[in-house]
């Protein structure tokens, strides 16, 4: 038992009990047998390369290469994709993709290349393909941006699914982001990073890794270009990263590597190329638009586990209404079940939920219910019987109900990859809609089983559907909170029709976004911990997920005052803005760290509620063109070398730079401008860009910078929509987008609005049909006599 085991020992005894405990040893020693008798011996295994090139079979949008001892098909899709596929691996079937493969586009031609090997031109990318097999990526240019070297695969002598590794190799100035959730990023350093969604057991930190969402997805930015690889393989698998070292002129570069291995499944990749906002549209194409939140969601939210009852519930908001703070979510843990069983109410503590719901819905706040996947393995349990009927969950190789151990004690687990599960899990959200609750929070859905030692999930060798294709753990491990996802939201779309569904998961993989979002999960209360939330964040949205954020304080442990406000004043600009604390943390009310910390953390609400329009906005816009709201600063320039190196600021939509405070005692930060003029949004003041300014960042604000010639749609003192304009350079014109909420199942046009000088004055337009005219709201110009 290592350190880490250890920590999930103590965890599971301390927080549910002696007996509890010892159903934690005995479902360890269920999932070692289990797997010892389910999965066979791998023995003796045998190398294997593709070979030389043998024959060629040209077909649409590409064709396959086969080679002496392995085949190579590549597409290029409409959408500017490139997929490729060794040993006969085909884009479907997929978790990720949003329905059907992409057609392939009819421009792409698969014809012969230098020295035997061959290549596919297409509109923004060009793939050749060498005698041996190795893949290079270029522009259309012919600017190289990576190179897949010849796979190599390694085969059991008795069978079963074949280990691979895949080395690629990059520019010398390339920098890595990407790989999910990664508490180390959002710039991944050299070092290995596993690919199994994992709780780490106890709040986590820099450093350690792997946690509950992972991908096999690298975003590189190079001098060269963006490019998106994402390796379409659910498996356990690990990718070592080792940044390229440049020669200073020599001609000695060193190339950046990434090495993939995974444990088994296909060898099968997507590429695109561009841009980093045409790979983030790219991607969105391929494997779905991110989820719509309600306009609710994106105001402040407050969760803890343990609220214990009712009148407490009660006491927190009236806590928030009397002190004149914006809240728009409660969320309620694990501890409103009876008997920590999902879909069920403890009706001692919570005798009148619905009652209670109803009341905070007509003060504009709503009701958010905590749901986990494990079900009470007892009979007589209506969520177990009813799922029991329907032969509903997980089994073993031998056909017995794979059991685990939750916060229920002994429990079972639905198949969430099969589509009947999904819908009889979808349909159970009814009593939480009939108890008045608005959104859906996932948890332990990696999934968790609590065990002593080893790793805290289901036997590797429990069997499940993957939608009629079959298959055991290891494959169905890192999809399994996608799928449960998938059954909450599509159970949502049928249940309340009328309302845009409300689902965060703690855990999930490529292609979540089409569900809703996530959190940082148990971030630990630290200073490390601040950084860790921002830079989960970047990764995520560079993933495609758009909509994230992170437990506002740290789930663990007592900040101090000044650490709880600088987490607060960063929470306020991300999107999802979440207060929550374990049972054993203190409190997370602003008023529990003094006056001091009160008037500032109100000054951070109020904010958040102003821009309000803005984040609805951005949000209309992620789900259109993939783009997150929270931006790495080299968004617009990757070019931009120092901007790549820069991880403690955020461009937050175009129009905004946020730098957060991010180290104790700090009152003042350096901020590094990307080109262009900005203004302190507290002060006026301009400052130029590119450039590193020295700014003040007392206790009440942390810095944040307007671009000049921002258009910002903001909630105005009448609650009304108010264009905030920076002014412009002189000589240069500016602008910015609108897209007014217009309720649920309405998809309201953009408003486009260009702002120029003209003279002394600013002029704002809106761009129509028709030619331009004066915008429809009040407009309130910053920024014009500042220089």
């Amino acid at each position: 038992m290592d350190g880490r085991d250890l920590v999930r020992s103590v965890k599971a005894v301390g927080s549910v009990g002696a007996a509890q405990g010892m159903r934690t040893v005995r479902a360890a020693w269920r999932r070692r047998r289990a797997d010892a008798s389910g999965l066979p011996a791998r023995g003796a295994e045998r190398a294997r390369v593709p070979g030389q090139v043998r024959e060629v079979e040209p077909g649409p949008g590409g064709g396959v290469i086969r080679f002496s001892r392995s085949e190579l098909r590549i597409l290029v899709a409409v959408n500017g994709a490139v997929f490729w596929g060794w040993d006969g691996a085909d884009p479907e079937p997929s978790y990720a993709l949003a329905g059907r493969c992409p057609e392939p586009d009819p421009r792409a031609v698969l014809e012969p290349d230098k020295d035997g090997g061959w290549r596919v031109v297409a509109e923004r990318v060009t793939v050749v393909v060498s005698r041996h097999g190795a893949v290079e990526v270029s522009t259309p240019g012919g600017v190289p941006l990576r190179r897949d070297l010849p796979p190599r695969w390694w085969e059991a002598a008795g069978g079963g699914p074949a280990r691979w590794m895949q080395r690629s190799e990059v520019g010398a100035d390339a920098r890595f982001f990407g790989l999910g959730g990664r508490a180390s990023g959002p710039r991944l350093r050299d070092g290995t990073y596993r690919l199994w969604n994992t709780d780490p057991g106890a709040a986590f930190a820099p450093g350690d890794d792997p946690l509950y969402i992972t991908m096999p997805l690298q975003l590189v930015v190079a001098d060269a270009g963006t490019h998106l690889m994402f390796y379409d393989n659910s498996w356990d698998g690990t990718v070592t990263l080792r940044e390229g070292e440049e020669g200073a002129g020599s001609g000695h570069d060193r190339a950046g590597t990434a090495e993939l291995r995974m444990d088994g499944g296909p060898l099968r990749c997507w590429v695109m190329v561009g841009t980093p906002a045409r790979v983030l549209l790219t991607w969105a194409s391929l494997t779905g638009a991110p989820a719509l939140p309600p306009a609710w969601a994106l105001g402040h939210h407050h969760a803890r586990w343990g609220f214990g009852s009712e009148q407490e519930v009660r006491r927190i908001v009236e806590g928030y209404q009397e002190r004149g703070l914006p809240l728009d979510a409660v969320h309620l843990d694990i501890d409103h079940y009876d008997d920590h069983q999902v879909f069920t109410v403890d009706t001692e503590r919570f005798p009148k939920l619905p009652v209670l719901a109803e009341e905070l819905r007509r003060d504009g706040i709503r009701l958010v219910s905590i749901v986990d996947p494990a079900v009470k393995a007892e009979s007589g349990n209506a969520v177990h019987d009813s799922g029991t009927a329907e032969d509903a969950f997980v089994r073993d190789a031998s056909g017995r109900v794979v059991r685990g151990v939750a916060w229920p004690g002994d429990a079972v687990f639905p198949d969430f990859t099969h589509a009947r599960v999904r819908e009889w899990w979808g349909g159970l959200y009814q009593e939480r809609l009939a108890q008045g609750f608005s959104g859906f929070w996932h948890d332990m859905n990696e999934p968790t089983s609590f065990t002593a030692f080893g790793e805290s999930t289901l036997p590797r060798s429990a069997r499940h559907a993957l939608e009629g294709c079959g298959g055991d753990h290891r494959e169905a491990h890192n999809v399994y909170a996608l799928c449960m996802a998938r059954a909450g939201y599509e159970g949502l779309r049928k249940l309340a029709p009328q309302e845009r569904p409300f689902v965060f998961s703690r855990s999930g993989w490529a292609g979540m976004q089409r569900y809703g979002g996530t959190w940082s999960g148990d971030v630990a209360t630290s200073w490390p911990g601040l950084r860790a939330s921002l830079a989960l964040v970047l990764g995520l949205g560079l993933c495609g997920v758009p909509y994230s954020g992170p437990d506002i304080g740290g789930f663990d442990g007592d900040p101090s005052p000044e650490l709880y406000l600088r987490w607060f004043q960063l929470g306020a600009y991300l999107p999802l803005f979440r207060t929550h604390a374990s049972l054993r943390a203190s409190r997370r009310e602003p008023w529990e760290f003094g006056p001091q910390v009160l008037e500032h953390a109100r000054l951070a609400l109020l904010e958040r509620r102003r821009l309000l329009p803005y984040f609805l906005t951005l949000a209309h816009l992620a789900r259109r063109t993939g783009a997150p709201y929270v931006r790495p600063l080299w968004w617009s320039a990757p070019e931009e070398r120092a901007l790549r190196d820069c991880e403690d600021a955020f461009l937050l939509g175009d129009c905004l730079l946020v730098a957060p405070v991010l180290d104790p005692g700090a009152d003042r930060r350096v901020v590094r401008l990307p080109r262009g003029r900005w203004y302190d949004t507290a002060t006026g003041r301009a400052h130029e860009g590119p450039a590193q300014v020295l700014v003040d960042a007392p206790l009440a604000r942390i810095p944040v910078f307007a671009r000049a010639g921002a258009v910002l749609p903001v909630r105005g003192e009448d609650g009304e929509l108010e264009l905030e304009v920076w002014a412009p350079e002189p000589g240069r014109t500016g602008g910015g987008l609108v897209v007014p909420d217009l309720g649920d199942g309405w998809e309201p046009e953009i408003e486009r609005y260009t702002a120029r000088r003209h003279g002394r004055r600013v002029v704002v337009e809106r761009e129509g049909e028709d030619g331009v005219s004066g915008p429809p709201h009040p407009v309130r110009v910053r920024g014009l006599h500042e220089r």
